[in-house]
């Protein structure tokens, strides 16, 4: 940590800052109103004896804190869900107080830094975030049509030759789905709607994927994201993902404090003599966190060979030796888990931990 004097405490918002500068040594302590100006925030604040500013983490993201640290104001973005505020200011909650509750936090040293990715990392990052935000969007849109046409009695049931039933969203769906025609105007009009709809989001997830295959095929991340796709049950975009968004996965000290930061750890209430461990915390990066259980449910569906380097994929022979054993270990514990008579998605969560540890081994070989 560095040395610093005074304290500033700012509390953030789209339009405005609060801001609350503190001096512990001489009880010195002034305040300010601003827009949402960085260049004015740094000038007033570079007036004090060696400043140091924190604001909250939350939806203003790092914009500010890398703006004012370009204009030569140090800053840190402290960690929301760590800050304890005492009760009895619970129910006396304004902008002033925030910014004054931030700086005697800072000034005490009881703030908890979030990591500040770079503009390059953060950008990464959008991108993956919007992907995911596609293939959301794209399965609200085909749960909106579906339903809507088995409001109207429409169901898709062809079968193939052999008996089969054919699914849904494949070319001879849309056929069906294109043949399809309402005696109401209204309901037609709305159909059409649903349809194009399911068509814009499945044109813009096509795009956004082409988009982060290209950028994980770039220097700064191919290293890692080579890496991690030896592990079964992560494709392109979840290992572009675990990259971007960990950013720098040397700032994680050991596997269980990035499984930690995933969330995938067990709560725990214990007291004396009495233990007691529950669900996992859910704490920490939440899209980690989803691809992580997501990439778990193909582990028993695997089979126990080394997965192959696809196409243009480069690994280190240690790398690809490291991934092996990831994938033979992950086997072995869901199939542990599953003989203990441990539920489906408790051993889903059980492996998707495992698989936070190797995932930071691995990417941690890497990036070396």
């Amino acid at each position: 940590m560095s040395n610093y004097v005074t304290a500033i405490g700012l509390d953030v918002h789209a339009r405005s800052i609060k801001a609350f500068a503190l001096n512990p040594m001489t009880g010195e302590c002034e305040r300010a109103s601003f827009g949402y100006d960085p260049a004015a925030v740094a000038e007033w604040a570079l007036g004090f004896d060696s400043p140091r500013a924190v604001y909250e983490s939350g939806v203003t993201g790092f914009h500010l804190c890398r703006a004012l640290s370009a204009l030569g104001l140090e800053c840190v973005v402290g960690a929301v869900s760590k800050m304890q505020r005492p009760a009895a200011d619970r129910g006396r909650k304004n902008d002033r107080r925030d910014a004054e509750f931030l700086a005697r936090l800072l000034a005490t040293r009881n703030v908890v830094e979030v990591w500040v990715p770079d503009g390059r990392t953060e950008a990464a990052r959008d991108l993956s975030r919007a992907l995911a935000d596609a293939r959301d969007d794209l399965q609200r849109a085909k749960q909106r049509m579906s339903k809507f046409l088995l409001r109207h009695g429409h169901v898709f049931d062809e079968a193939t030759p052999t008996g089969a039933r054919k699914g849904n969203w494949t070319r001879a769906y849309w056929r069906w789905a294109d043949a399809i025609e309402f005696d109401e105007p209204d309901d037609a009009a709305a159909y059409e709607h649903y349809r194009d709809c399911v068509r814009r989001c499945q044109e813009a997830r096509d795009a956004l994927a082409r988009r982060v295959a290209e950028a994980a095929g770039r220097p700064g991340w191919k290293p890692v994201v080579d890496a991690l796709r030896l592990v079964k049950g992560i494709d392109v975009a979840t290992a572009f993902l675990l990259a971007c968004e960990a950013g720098d996965f040397s700032r994680f000290r050991t596997a269980p404090e990035f499984a930690s930061w995933c969330g995938l750890v067990p709560s725990e209430h214990s007291s004396g003599e009495t233990s007691s461990r529950g669900g996992i915390t859910r704490a920490g990066n939440a899209h980690v966190r989803s691809a992580l259980v997501e990439a778990a449910w193909h582990v028993p569906m695997s089979s126990r060979e080394p997965k192959p380097l696809a196409p243009g994929q480069e690994a280190a022979p240690a790398v690809r030796r490291h991934a092996a054993k990831c994938n033979r270990r992950l086997q072995d514990r869901r199939e542990a888990m599953e003989a203990a008579g441990k539920r489906p998605v408790v051993a889903n969560c059980a492996t998707a931990r495992e698989m936070a540890c190797w995932v930071w081994a691995i990417a941690g070989m890497a990036s070396a």
